[in-house]
């Protein structure tokens, strides 16, 4: 079974952005958690909801925005190295047609 492997930089590339975005709000979002008073946010069960889940997920947060960072940097590297190997193989084919 002959199977040629393709990829999409294009889509690589968006999913890197996609990634550093959603790594972007989820840190705008904790910090806009931490810095919200009791008195801001409602009623007071509201109020001891956020403070319980800011207090259970704070670390759990962190830990995800470091995953998510980690995966973005790895397909950006790996979209970087198709980029590169995409430019060399066009000069080689050049390179061949120019010796014909």
């Amino acid at each position: 079974m002959d199977r040629d492997l393709q990829v999409d930089t294009d889509q690589l590339g968006r999913l890197s952005r996609a990634l550093g975005t959603s790594l972007t709000s989820l840190g705008e979002a904790r910090r806009a958690l931490e810095r919200a008073r009791a008195d801001e946010l409602g009623t007071r069960d509201l109020d001891e909801a956020c403070d319980g889940f800011q207090s259970r997920w704070r670390h759990g947060a962190e830990q995800l925005g470091a995953r998510v960072g980690t995966v973005r940097d790895g397909v950006k590297l790996s979209h970087e190295g198709y980029v590169q190997v995409n430019k060399a193989i066009e000069s080689a084919f050049k390179a061949v047609d120019a010796d014909a």
